[in-house]
């Protein structure tokens, strides 16, 4: 994880000084109607404030941890707050900026390019509707297949159906990357625009050959699979690994930890730090609050699935693309996670 750490930190310097990334898992974009919301943060009480937590597929990582984000906020600040299952990263920044979500889960890449106005967000105004509130844990790029149908390589993966998450979900950006790096692209694959749970339903009755899923580990649908059929996760290393550690500075090479499934050894992958976003309409005031709130209950966060307990005030500025909300950065800085 030093490794991780250490590579995604000297990304985050590089970013943020030239602007100075599931869990992809359902298409449901009903994130509510919360497009007045910005208007009532500033100066508000935070009694009169409603916050949306945009996360992902209910079978994926985000959604219990914004389920438990969502919690603390209605327990300890009396915030009206509700946790809305999506299609992840890339759905979860447009709320952000349409105002539908008030605090989002995203991996960093599609934050980036999102700020940036490029890879998906390509010919679109730059966002910068949105702030850094917490960098929160690293998601593995598992490319899921099982022993039975001969898929040792990415490059095994052409002329097979693969589901390759949700459209438009970070998840289906790293599929397409990750494609890349191995000379490829959908030409060379069927893919399929797949849930984490649809996915591995397929792969189970033999409809689809493989899948790409995204997650912190042990991901629940990967532990389904391996249940009735022998998974296998397709190593990322190398040649492939270099070109998007030096292509994409968002990736960093890991590794899937030995017994996170059945693995006897660690299995090496891409690995990309997910997100906590803030609305940049929330007021300094508000999203200092919610800031000290949830690290003061950090216990019950990471107690809400097994990838969270790495999310800590130690890392909370690893990856993060974008400059923080001036209510989470003085919080940040008061207990010094950052300088």
């Amino acid at each position: 994880m030093k490794k991780f750490i250490a590579s995604l930190s000297m990304a985050s310097l590089l970013v943020l000084a030239a602007c100075g990334g599931d869990d992809a898992d359902t298409d449901n974009d009903t994130a509510g109607d919360n497009a007045d919301a910005g208007e009532q943060t500033e100066g508000a009480d935070l009694s009169d404030l409603f916050v949306t937590v945009a996360t992902g597929g209910t079978s994926g990582v985000y959604y219990p941890i914004g389920g438990a984000i969502s919690t603390i906020l209605e327990s300890e600040l009396g915030i009206d707050s509700s946790v809305q299952a999506t299609g992840a990263s890339v759905e979860n920044v447009n709320l952000i900026d349409t105002g539908r979500a008030e605090l989002a889960i995203t991996m960093a890449d599609s934050v980036l390019q999102a700020y940036e106005g490029s890879g998906e967000f390509e010919g679109k105004d730059p966002i910068e509707s949105m702030a850094g509130l917490a960098a929160l844990y690293p998601n593995f790029v598992q490319v899921v297949t099982t022993e039975d149908t001969g898929i040792e390589s990415v490059e095994d993966l052409k002329g097979k159906s693969v589901g390759v998450g949700a459209p438009n979900s970070g998840v289906e950006l790293n599929a397409r990357m990750v494609l890349e790096a191995h000379g490829m692209s959908y030409d060379d694959i069927n893919e399929d625009y797949l849930s984490y749970s649809e996915a591995i339903d397929q792969i189970k009755n033999g409809m689809i050959d493989a899948a790409f899923v995204t997650s912190g580990v042990p991901n629940a649908t990967v532990i389904d699979l391996d249940t009735t059929h022998n998974a296998k996760i397709i190593p990322i290393e190398g040649e492939a690994m270099e070109y998007l550690e030096e292509n994409y500075p968002f990736f960093s090479a890991e590794a899937i930890p030995a017994g996170s499934y059945d693995n006897e050894e660690d299995i090496p992958t891409a690995a990309i730090t997910n997100l906590l976003i803030i609305s940049s309409e929330i007021s300094e005031d508000a999203a200092y609050e919610i800031t000290k709130t949830l690290f003061e209950n950090i216990d019950k966060i990471q107690g809400s699935h097994n990838a969270a307990q790495e999310i800590t005030l130690d890392t909370v500025d690893v990856g993060m693309p974008i400059p923080f909300h001036p209510g989470a950065e003085r919080y940040l800085k008061e207990v010094g996670a950052i300088e």
